[in-house]
C-alpha cells in the first residue's frame, strides 16, 4: 500500500529546517548575553578609573602631610627657643637676685672702728646673731678690770700662769676656755680682741648667764 499524507501536516523541507536552527542559535546568544549581570559591567566600568586621578590625590594628601609635619616642626622649636629663652631669663633672674642679697647684706655689716669701741660693737654684733647675751657697759667695764684695755695684755703670775696657761686678751681668757667657747667666723686667736670678747661672753653667758653679771675675777 502507499504512504498515506494526515490531513492538515506538510513535511519540512531543508530549508526550512536551517531557518529554525539559525534562529534558535540567535535566540541562544540574546539570551546569554541578557544573562550577563549589570554589575559586572558596572564593577568592570569602575575598575577602569583613571590611575592619573589617584595619583592626584595622593600627591596632593602627601603635600598636605608634608605641610602639616612642617609646622608642627616650626611650632616644636618655637617652644624648644621659647624654653630656652625662659630659662636663661630665669638663671639671670636668681644671679640678679643673688648679687642684691650679697649687696643688701653688705650693707647691712657696718664698718667697726679698730679701737675698743670698734671692738666692742663688732663683738656684740657678733654676739646678737649667735645669741649671747651682754651690754656695751657690762663688756667695757670687764675689760677695763681685766686688761685696761690692751688686746695684748697677758698674766703671768697667776695660778693659771703657774700652770702653764696664762690668762691672754682683753678679757684675760685662758687657751682651754677660748677653745672650749670659740664662736665660729671669729678668728682663733686669744689676742685678737674680737675673738677674745665674743668667746669670754660666751663663757660668762654659760657660767654666769651674762658678762653683765661678772663683777670680778671669773
Amino acid at each position: 500500500m502507499s504512504a498515506s499524507r494526515t490531513p492538515g501536516h506538510s513535511r519540512l523541507t531543508k530549508a526550512h529546517k536551517l531557518s529554525i536552527a539559525g534562529v534558535t542559535t540567535l535566540s541562544a546568544a540574546a539570551l546569554a548575553f541578557s544573562l550577563v549581570p549589570a554589575g559586572a559591567v558596572e564593577a568592570e566600568t569602575v575598575n577602569a578609573a583613571p590611575v592619573a586621578w589617584t595619583k592626584v590625590v595622593d600627591g596632593v594628601q602627601a603635600k598636605a602631610l608634608q605641610q602639616h609635619l612642617s609646622v608642627q616642626q616650626v611650632v616644636a622649636d618655637k617652644n624648644a627657643q621659647d624654653a630656652a629663652k625662659a630659662k636663661a631669663e630665669a638663671a639671670a633672674k636668681k644671679e640678679r637676685e643673688k648679687k642684691a642679697a650679697a649687696s643688701r647684706s653688705a650693707a647691712r655689716t657696718p664698718v667697726f672702728a679698730n679701737n675698743l669701741d670698734g671692738w666692742i660693737k663688732e663683738a656684740l654684733f657678733i654676739m646678737k646673731k649667735e645669741g649671747i647675751p651682754g651690754t656695751y657697759a657690762g663688756i667695757h667695764k670687764n675689760i677695763m678690770r681685766e686688761s685696761s684695755g690692751n688686746p695684748m695684755a697677758i698674766n703671768n703670775w697667776d695660778i693659771n700662769a703657774q700652770n702653764g696657761i696664762p690668762s691672754k686678751g682683753l678679757l684675760q681668757v685662758i687657751l682651754p676656755t677660748f677653745k672650749a667657747y670659740h664662736v665660729k667666723g671669729t678668728k682663733f686667736d686669744q689676742y685678737d680682741p674680737v675673738a677674745n670678747i665674743v668667746a669670754a661672753c660666751n663663757y660668762a653667758a654659760d657660767r654666769y648667764g651674762s658678762m653683765d653679771n661678772v663683777n670680778s675675777a671669773y
